[in-house]
Formats: structure tokens, C-alpha cells, sequence
């Protein structure tokens, strides 16, 4: 039995649905094909949020953004490369033009979306935006999606708390800021259990949004839909096979089926030194869609990238979807890290995917891989660690099974840490001696607004600077881990699938972290893989509904 539609989607990530509303506002039919038994991807698990420059709340909020401000701060952060296809110029230009008219897009259809008050892009050059360019999901209620409900992938703060307003319950017991916070949340706690709602955040807001808006469009999505194959006629995609059913697309194919960061051949093939079980992707993030492109002749590039998040593994969180991420520990005052041989090699308070490369570098020349955190008694009292809220009482298991690692004196932790005592300490006087000038004259951590953001507000004269001198003294591991792959089939600013010839692959296009980014080797703000994957597949369905061929 064969069926055939207009469009056809392997995946259910962030730029499926979006390309599936396309399709549908223009009257044309399209399939959803998820390999796994829930929708939203990666993305339904994660932060949800969308690096979107010159978006229309930054406009309603009378914050300066430009084409032309977002294009220089690409040109200064990515900058151009031939061995970095996804990331040309034209394709920036393309994504600063039409990612807000893809959010524009999603208002016009119902999706309720806001801007996050404070998250500045992550490099201190020209044309970064201090406000910041992060766009996120309004809170939903999931049970609007009815029998779909269970069908959502979970996400990852069962709060209904927008990001924003989740960052601030660590400082509840110093911020009564963060008390009232507080309370509003408990307040909605209880709204929703009285009126019988089940308010979501984050990335499962976003994608119970789109899951509820595709729905009621009309989109078809099936589950536990694995493509086997891309099928090829006359040199034009044409449909795929799934299970021993054909299912041919008239106006394309999209593939949108995540990267592979949970393929462990395929990371020792390309990223080596890395590990699928430091990854807080879906187990399905495995790349057999990277690799079906391959086949019938796609071009792949920037494989060896990564959207690093420094990780640490306490006991039991080896199994957990998302692993404990250390970006907004790391930051913060009486803390540094330092590689095997006991010395700092970065600046702690970077974005988190800088910082992992920054590990996955320092690995090349001394172990780095894992890193320790080295903190103090004032750290332990006062800031969160590995997911656990401040206050020194932690669980017994973290020592009894030396994840956490003490010692009375710098040179005694040293010695449990296995670190050469001398070179420790001389790491520790030596950041002890920046904090009390109040200059980081290694890294300069502080010095810029984004470094300002991800310290701590409460803390003077500096965010993020502060000695490590009260004992006792404290280490944990930390790895680089990953929110996914960063390399993958080579797209047009078209979103079409090309050959290594630069040839066009006649109706296949790609989206998301399927493709090697537009962003290149870094991640220039929050958002910086969600934001293409629904701007590309927005991108993708206007071209296949126009079908359009240059």
C-alpha cells in the first residue's frame, strides 16, 4: 500500500511543526513521520529558546536591534570559512532576514511566544545585543492537547516558571526578589490545580504549542514512524519508506531527525574523545538521517562540531535525560576549573558552549577531560551545585562515592583530587590574588555583560570574582557534554540539500541540527540550534510551496 502527500517531515523536532503550518496555511497536505513513540524532540526537552535577531518584541520593547547589527555580530562570531559550508555569508544574511518573519509566522497562527527581559549574546563584539535577542514559549497548558498529552515528549522543569523567573530560585534564601518569584509560582501551583490545568515551560511549551496549533491545522503525525529509506527518482527525492510502506511527497521531503550525538560510532568517527552518555539529547538523536543523505549523495560539513554543555555525572544522574549542567556553577564566585595537572586554562563565566571547546582544546595538549571545579566553604553555603540548592548538607552517596571531593587544606584536596599539590595551590593564590584587585588578568572573567549576567547579582564588587581561601575546600568532576551535534547534511539558503558539487538535491531539504549549522563553530547567543531549526524549516516549506528553482 503507497500514500502520497504534499509534504512530508522525518521528525517531530523544532522546525517540523513550523514547516508543517507553512504548509498547511497554504492549503497543502503534509505527514510528520517520529521515529519514536513521543513528539517534540530534542527541543520539547530543552530550554526552548530561539536566538531571533531584530525579533518584534525587541521592537514593541524599544530595544535597538537591526538587520545590519545582528549581520556584523555574525560576521565579527562566525566569520567565514570554507571548511564551514553551513555557515556562509549568504545563509547568515538569509537567517538574520527571515528569522523573524518566521516568528511573525507562528504569531499570525496563534503560537504565543515572549522575550526573555535579560539574556545578552554570548561575545563582547561588535553588534551584540547587552538586552539580548532570546525569544521562548509564553506558559501552555498541555491538556489542551487532549489523548496528545501523553504523547509530548517531558520536559525538564516540571514547574509552571518561566526561565527567566527559574533562575532566580537560587537566591530565595539572600533575595526577596526571588521570594516573590517564588510565590508567584506557588500561586499558579495552585490556580492549576484548582481549575485542572497542567501549565508546561520551556521546550515542551513551545512544542505542546506547535503540537496543539499543527493538530488543529490539520497536520498528520505518526509515531514510532522510523524512515528506512529516501527514496530517488528520475534524480529527485520523492518520498521515503517506512517499515515496508512507500510514501511519496509531490512537493518535497524535509528532513529534521536531529543530529548524532547519541551515535558513539559516529562521534568516535568525527568528534573523538567524546561520549553519547555525556549528551542531554534524546536517546534518538542517533544520526541514521545524516547518513541516508549520504547516501544518495549529500554533502555533510563541520562534523567535528559540537554545542558543548560542561556536564558532571553525581551518582544516579548517569541515567537521567538531561545531565546536570555546570555553565551557571562554574561562574560563579570561589570557583574556578582547572585541568589534570591542577591548572586554569579559561574563563569560567564563558558560554557554555565556549567553554567546552575551550575543554575539548585543552585536552589536545594536557588532560583536560574531565576538569575539576575547585570552590570553597563560601561557594558551598551560598551557590547551587549540580542541581543541588545551596546549602553544604549534599547527599551521602556524593562522597561515599568520591564525587565530591574535600580536603582542610588547598594541597589535602589536591591529594584527593590526585593533582599535583603546588600547582594547585599556585592556580588557587593566583585567581585569589585577580579576585581581591578585581581583574581577571588571565581570561578577563567579568569583564564582559554576558560573563556580568551568569555570575551572581547579589554579589559585590564583582558578579563572578571572589577567593577561594575558607576551608574546607571542595572539587567535582566536570566533562564536556553536549545539547547535540552541530554538523550534518550541507543546505542552500533555500534550505535545499546540496551535493559536494554545490548541486541542488532536487526535494530534499533539511533543518535543525540534522544539517551543518548556520552558526558554524560557536553558538552565538541562547537559542543559537533552536532558532535555525525553525527558521530553516519555515524556510524549507515556503520554498517547496513556491517551488521556486534557482
Amino acid at each position: 500500500m503507497s500514500e502520497t502527500f504534499d509534504f512530508i517531515v522525518i521528525g517531530s523536532g523544532g522546525g517540523s511543526m513550523c514547516a508543517a503550518l507553512q504548509m498547511r496555511a497554504a492549503g497543502k497536505s503534509v505527514l510528520i513521520l517520529e521515529k519514536t513513540d513521543l513528539v517534540g524532540g530534542t527541543t520539547a526537552a530543552s530550554g526552548g529558546v530561539m536566538w531571533i535577531p531584530n525579533n518584534r518584541f525587541m521592537k514593541s520593547e524599544g530595544i535597538e536591534d537591526s538587520a545590519e547589527k545582528a549581520n556584523a555580530y555574525l560576521d565579527a562570531v562566525v566569520g567565514d570559512s570554507k571548511d564551514a559550508a553551513g555557515a556562509s555569508r549568504e545563509r547568515r544574511l538569509a537567517y538574520v532576514e527571515q528569522a523573524p518573519e518566521m516568528i511573525n509566522f507562528l504569531v499570525d497562527q496563534g503560537i504565543q511566544l515572549r522575550r526573555i527581559p535579560s539574556w545578552p549574546d554570548y561575545y563582547d563584539v561588535a553588534g551584540a545585543s547587552v538586552p539580548g535577542r532570546a525569544v521562548v514559549s509564553q506558559l501552555f497548558d498541555i491538556k489542551k492537547l487532549g489523548v496528545w498529552k501523553e504523547k509530548l515528549r517531558p520536559g525538564f522543569l516540571p514547574l509552571p516558571a518561566n526561565l527567566d523567573e527559574a533562575m532566580q530560585l537560587p537566591l530565595i534564601k539572600r533575595s526577596g526578589k526571588a521570594k516573590k518569584v517564588l510565590a508567584r509560582i506557588i500561586g499558579r501551583v495552585l490556580v492549576d490545580k484548582i481549575t485542572g490545568k497542567q501549565r508546561a515551560t520551556a521546550g515542551q511549551a513551545l512544542q505542546g504549542q506547535m503540537l496543539h496549533a499543527a493538530l488543529k491545522a490539520g497536520v498528520g503525525i505518526r509515531l514510532n514512524a522510523a524512515v528506512k529509506e529516501i527514496i530517488v527518482e528520475n534524480d529527485r527525492v520523492t518520498g521515503v519508506i517506512v517499515g515496508v510502506q512507500k510514501i511519496s511527497a509531490r512537493l518535497g521531503v524535509l528532513i529534521n531527525a536531529g543530529g548524532f550525538a547519541r551515535n558513539q560510532r559516529m562521534l568516535d568517527q568525527y568528534i573523538p574523545g567524546t561520549s553519547a552518555d555525556w549528551s542531554s539529547t534524546i536517546d534518538a538523536d542517533t544520526g541514521e538521517m545524516i547518513e541516508e543523505g549520504q547516501r544518495i549523495g549529500a554533502a555533510t560539513a563541520q562534523m567535528a562540531e559540537r554545542i558543548g554543555m560542561q556536564i558532571s555525572l553525581p551518582p544516579g544522574s548517569k541515567s537521567l535525560a538531561v545531565k546536570p549542567g555546570m555553565q551557571n556553577d562554574i561562574c560563579k564566585p570561589h570557583a574556578i576549573v582547572v585541568d589534570q595537572t591542577g591548572v586554569r586554562y579559561a574563563g569560567e563565566a564563558c558560554s557554555h558552549a565556549e567553554f567546552s571547546q575551550r575543554m575539548i582544546e585543552r585536552n589536545k595538549i594536557a588532560p583536560a577531560s574531565p576538569s575539576w571545579m575547585i570552590f570553597d566553604s563560601q561557594y558551598l553555603a551560598t551557590y547551587m551545585l549540580a542541581g543541588t540548592m545551596p546549602g553544604a548538607k549534599k547527599p551521602k552517596s556524593w562522597t561515599e562515592e568520591h564525587f565530591l571531593r574535600s580536603g582542610d587544606t588547598v594541597e589535602a584536596l589536591a591529594a584527593s583530587c590526585g593533582l599535583d599539590a603546588s600547582t594547585l595551590k599556585a592556580s588557587v593564590e593566583r585567581f585569589n590574588g585577580f579576585s581581591r584587585k578585581g581583574r581577571d588578568e588571565d581570561f578577563q572573567r567579568g569583564d564582559h555583560p554576558y560573563d556580568q549576567w551568569t555570575g551572581d547579582p547579589l554579589s559585590t564588587p564583582s558578579n563572578t570574582l571572589g577567593t577561594i581561601e575558607k576551608a574546607p575546600f571542595f572539587a567535582v568532576q566536570i566533562l564536556p557534554g553536549d545539547v547535540g551535534t552541530y554538523g550534518g547534511l550541507v543546505t542552500d539558503t533555500h534550505a535545499r540539500v546540496l551535493r559536494a558539487d554545490g548541486s541542488v538535491i532536487e526535494g530534499l531539504y533539511a533543518t535543525g541540527t540534522s544539517t551543518a549549522s548556520v552558526m558554524g563553530r560557536v553558538e552565538p547567543g541562547p537559542g543559537g540550534s533552536i532558532g535555525p531549526s525553525f527558521t530553516w524549516g519555515y524556510v524549507a516549506a515556503k520554498h517547496a510551496i513556491n517551488n521556486v528553482k534557482n
